[in-house]
């Protein structure tokens, strides 16, 4: 896949708009669009509806699907995928849980809620699938499920109490940061590394 889209722009953008937001919220508990989130969700679907909407971030759905993405990558010896397979994904998750979500210090609950760690894990994979899918159908299709999957999943954790809708904007906003980052990296590793064409 060519690596000469603006995904660092894309990933810089991303990561401002994220970094704004959670000084918006940091330390603060519903905001407004939170409050009417939270309401038609909780008037408008019933719990075990919920619990199924949350499923794609669960470990044992994100991991099957991100092992076989990186060992079909490898067996079509594309190793700047294989690497994006796996580096993009723990990079955000580990990057979110230790660093960002002290780092703005919004509760929910008992726990750190901002951003979310469901919908980083989730939207990382899912960016992942995109970027790596090849232009066309294939690349509509995986964009279209993964935001229709995206937008279950944020009802599923407002309704059950997880997060804020704010949460999973500033999730959503940090995994395609990360993955569009790492992807312009390696892209440009592997610039570098192919030989240069002989004039001669």
């Amino acid at each position: 896949m060519s690596g000469r889209a603006p995904y660092g722009l894309v990933a810089v953008t991303c990561a401002v708009l994220m970094v704004v937001l959670g000084l918006l919220v940091s330390g603060k508990g519903l905001s407004g669009p939170d409050a009417l989130a939270d309401e038609w969700v909780r008037s408008t679907f019933g719990e075990d509806l919920l619990r199924l909407l949350v499923l794609p971030t669960e470990a044992y759905v994100l991991i099957p699907v991100a092992v076989l993405t990186a060992t079909l990558c490898l067996l079509g010896r594309r190793k700047p995928e294989v690497a994006l397979t796996i580096a993009g994904p723990l990079v955000a998750i580990l990057a979110n849980t230790w660093v960002l979500k002290p780092l703005f210090g919004r509760w929910k609950n008992t726990w750190l809620a901002y951003p979310s760690g469901h919908t980083v894990a989730l939207v990382a994979v899912l960016t992942v699938l995109v970027l790596l899918a090849r232009p066309g159908v294939a690349k509509a299709v995986i964009a279209v499920v993964g935001a229709v999957a995206l937008g279950g999943v944020t009802i599923g954790m407002i309704g059950l109490g997880y997060h804020y809708l704010t949460d999973v904007v500033g999730g959503t906003l940090f995994a395609i940061a990360v993955v569009c980052a790492t992807w312009t990296l390696l892209t440009w590793a592997a610039r570098r590394r192919a030989p240069v064409p002989s004039d001669g």
